[in-house]
């Protein structure tokens, strides 16, 4: 790859900084092919070091350098590992006599520099080396892994003397410092394997949970690279292959990384996982390519944490324990615990005794005191995990034992995603197994889909914790009340198991769920909860954020479709529990808001009886009434509230409350001047719908006004969650917007800023409001990565009596105003508008009608309108 010999002579010749930068071409143009090749990247990656060994070296080597100066390899190149474009890290070890070489330095690292290499130095003495370590570990660390490549190799001897565990960063002390470090990093990444867009180095599961600890190894045990590890007690044969299995796999996926981005990038960012999908041979199928790479991954990340966690464990027991007694307390007649961690007390018993392969876990869920689970059990759970097989999962020992783990009162969670992490769970339920490490390939869900079931359990937990009651408060009491909890925790469990395999995932996860129940001996009426719930785990959700759950007849029906309190309990916990667990980011208290309000309004219709409903008409005169009483007191006759009230349809005293009525009846009354809009702004104090910020508008009509409102939102940074739209026949128009910040948090109480909302609004709804809006924000990165075709549906409510348009498409800046103008364009009147923005996607549903208030029924129309709405909105991506 690399004729030294002539590189010499060339660069003697005086040809220098073009024969190096021709040198490095030729040598990646060859390296790269060999990595589609099939080359191992770990091949790859050495060789690179070794071919800039001799650049380097040829180049140091054009210099007078004293004797008493080293040109040393640090960090992965100190290593001998380097990826395409990592940078070069390298120590100038020098002499007391600093000003006797910085020329040569200066000149040295001038030629690095022109000739295109991203060089990460140092220029240090001994006593600059000693101080320097002592002080900062990672610099410790770069030192450990030190190479001379040119120049006094005793100098460099004298560095490792100096920072030698007997001078400072004693194994023990080095250990935990490296602890820390790794648990600050882990906690960047949420702690888990599975992100979204993982860092191939530094996520957990990663390459530098491998090196962690080669470097705690290296400082207890003086071996140089984990290859040196002895295989034995610390480093299974099976551990060995997962090392170098795991290793080589998160090798190639950061050379390919490096290559197809051209740069340092250590992120799986989602255009680079399309790239790589394609890279490794993946093809669309029932999953899509990327989903089944990526799946790959994060199984690998999941081995290689849990290598990780099994290495460190056994490393605090050599390192921490080694000089002191184990604290040893049995538990039954088959585990004890040591210093706090569960063990067999036999190596045999799995194989004599597979139940027990459940049992660890539920001993752990059942004693508070147990801190984990011992590295030599977990490799004996790894080890015997085959014993899970159809005869165990058909033993009633094992069915009782899971049903109480899931009872237990402790760390119910943790036990299941130590059985997931050890291969435990997948086996038992090889349904389960299936969704290990698969992931949705979209910003709605933050988890593969093993993860975010787990997260579902997890928050089902937290329901029952009084920490977080003031998060969930209706939840939790909620929760409190279940009869059975563990049926809650299988509908969790359950939900989403029917992922990936093409179809209905409810239907196909509510077959999986009653095959559970009746193997697991559950009664027939608890069996047919859980079905229920995992079947229409969607369903509430929906009708809370589609919906109009304002009006009494869409509440009666979701009523009917409950049937019972009972229901109601269990399918309110698991809706909240499952939008907290698809993505933080997802839950606000709008959305909590919504539900809140969908679970209290259908509790109130099953106490009434089915058979009972309350009439509309009645639900109208109520608001009426109630806004008058309010009304009255401020000196309004009844006489005037009617006139003023005289063009409002019934929609208005249907949806809007007594006190927002009121509020908005007062501005309007003191408005005189009705050719300049109304704009009202206030932080909600209606428990109902939390703290978002309701915007009301009262303006003559305009065909271009809500597109233009949207804009002007955007440009303000909020996000749009409701739209209601009256249109009254004196040709004024009542809007009422509920938005939250664009982060979805609520706007702060403060004046000022819902004074410029008010404001601003006002100025621009006031001047040219029949153009069309404009919207100058950028689009994300993270969106434009999916370029998902805008779908879109016509259907006719014929109770309300208007036309139903959803509309599912990739967000971007200004969708809702582009929206907007399709309906201008197509004289669409819009009535009300239910917003949901699901990460990178929208799934909005606008309830329109013609221009002379009737559904919209002609298919020609129907069609025209979706097609516009398709095509201005794919335009954009």
């Amino acid at each position: 790859m690399f004729d030294v010999d002539g590189f010499r002579a060339d660069i003697a010749g005086g040809n220098t900084i073009g024969r190096c930068k021709a040198a490095l071409g030729e040598a990646s143009d060859y390296l790269d092919t060999q990595f589609h090749a099939g080359v191992e990247a770990g091949d790859l990656i050495r060789l690179r070091a070794r071919f800039m060994d001799e650049l380097l070296g040829a180049l140091w080597d054009l210099q007078p350098w004293p004797t008493d100066t080293a040109l040393v390899a640090v960090g992965g190149y100190g290593r001998g590992e380097l990826h395409p474009h990592s940078d070069i890290d390298i120590l100038i070890l020098i002499g007391e006599d600093r000003e006797a070489c910085q020329g040569l330095v200066e000149a040295f690292l001038t030629l690095l520099w022109d000739i295109g290499l991203a060089v990460g130095h140092s220029v240090r003495t001994v006593k600059d080396c000693r101080v320097n370590a002592a002080r900062d570990i990672t610099v410790l660390t770069n030192l450990m892994e030190a190479r001379v490549l040119r120049g006094s190799e005793p100098l460099m001897q004298a560095v490792r003397e100096a920072t030698s565990p007997a001078q400072m960063w004693p194994s023990a002390e080095f250990f935990r410092a490296k602890l820390d470090e790794q648990q600050a990093r882990h906690n960047k990444y949420a702690d888990t394997e599975y992100n979204l867009e993982p860092n191939v180095k530094g996520s957990p599961g990663g390459l530098r949970d491998l090196q962690v600890i080669g470097w705690i190894a290296e400082r207890h045990f003086g071996v140089k690279t984990l290859d040196e590890l002895s295989t034995g007690n610390f480093l299974t044969p099976d551990e060995r292959r997962i090392l170098d299995r795991g290793r080589e796999f998160m090798w190639r996926v950061r050379y390919a990384l490096h290559m197809v981005t051209g740069r340092e990038e250590d992120r799986l960012l989602f255009d680079h996982q399309r790239a790589l999908a394609e890279l490794w041979g993946f093809e669309d199928g029932d999953k899509l390519a990327v989903e089944q790479f990526m799946q790959l991954f994060y199984r690998w990340a999941l081995a290689l944490g849990q290598l990780n966690e099994v290495l460190i464990q056994n490393f605090d027991q050599a390192i921490l324990h080694a000089s002191g007694a184990d604290e040893l307390r049995d538990i039954n007649e088959r585990f004890r615990t040591r210093n706090g961690y569960i063990e067999v007390k036999d190596e045999r018993l799995f194989q004599q005794y597979p139940p027990a392969l459940l049992e660890v876990f539920l001993l752990c869920a059942q004693d508070r005191d147990i801190i984990g689970i011992g590295a030599p059990t977990i490799r004996l759970l790894r080890d015997h995990r085959h014993l899970i097989d159809d005869n165990f999962r058909a033993d009633p020992r094992n069915h009782k034992q899971f049903l109480d783990i899931l009872r237990a009162p402790y760390r119910v969670t943790r036990q299941l995603r130590r059985m997931t992490r050890y291969g435990i769970l997948g086996n038992y339920l090889p349904e389960f197994g299936r969704i290990v490490g698969q992931m949705q390939h979209d910003l709605f869900h933050a988890y593969t889909v093993d993860a975010h079931t787990l997260e579902v359990i997890q928050n089902m937990r937290r329901f029952q914790a009084p920490e977080y009651e003031e998060r969930f408060p209706v939840s939790s009491r909620v929760a409190r009340r279940l009869p059975k909890i563990e049926l809650l925790y299988i509908a969790g469990l359950y939900h989403d198991i029917g992922k990936g395999r093409g179809g209905d995932h409810s239907e196909l996860g509510a077959l999986d769920a009653e095959r559970f129940c009746l193997q697991h001996g559950l009664l027939q009426r608890d069996t047919n909860l859980v079905v229920w719930l995992v079947r229409n785990h969607l369903t509430m959700s929906a009708v809370s954020q589609r919906k109009d759950i304002s009006d009494p007849e869409v509440i009666q029906q979701f009523a009917r479709h409950v049937g019972d309190q009972h229901r109601l309990d269990y399918l309110f916990t698991l809706t909240v529990a499952d939008i907290n667990g698809t993505n933080p980011n997802l839950w606000n208290a709008w959305r909590g808001s919504l539900l809140r309000q969908l679970y209290t309004e259908t509790k109130r219709a099953l106490r009434r009886g089915l058979e009972n409903p309350i009439d509309k008409q009645v639900w109208i005169e109520e608001a009426r009434n109630a806004a008058i009483d309010i009304l009255e007191y401020r000196g309004f006759t009844i006489e005037e509230l009617e006139d003023l009230w005289r063009e409002r349809g019934e929609d208005y005293f249907l949806r809007e409350r007594a006190e927002d009525i009121a509020w908005h009846t007062e501005a309007i009354a003191g408005h005189y001047d009705r050719s300049q809009p109304l704009v009202l702004a206030r932080s909600s104090n209606d428990s109902s719908v939390a703290n978002a910020t309701q915007i009301f508008i009262h303006a003559q009509s305009h065909p271009h006004l809500f597109s233009r409102v949207c804009a002007e939102l955007e440009q303000l940074d909020l996000s749009i969650h409701d739209a209601r739209i009256y249109n009254a026949n004196d040709n004024m128009t009542l809007d009422t917007f509920f938005v939250l910040d664009s982060d979805g948090s609520a706007i702060a109480e403060d004046g000022a800023r819902l004074k410029h909302i008010r404001e601003h609004l006002a100025r621009a709804l006031a001047t040219d409001t029949d153009k069309p809006a404009v919207v100058q924000r950028l689009t994300p990165r993270q969106m434009k990565s999916f370029t998902v075709p805008t779908e879109t549906r016509m259907s006719v409510d014929e109770i309300k009596h208007v036309s139903v348009l959803e509309v599912a498409s990739p967000d971007r800046p200004g969708l809702l105003a582009r929206i907007g103008q399709v309906f201008v364009e197509h004289d669409v009147v819009l009535q009300a508008a239910k917003i949901q923005t699901l990460g990178e996607r929208v799934e909005d549903v606008f309830f329109i009608t013609d221009d002379r208030d009737q559904p919209i029924t002609d298919p020609g129309r129907c069609e025209a309108i979706q097609d516009a709405i398709r095509e201005r909105l794919d335009q954009q991506l």
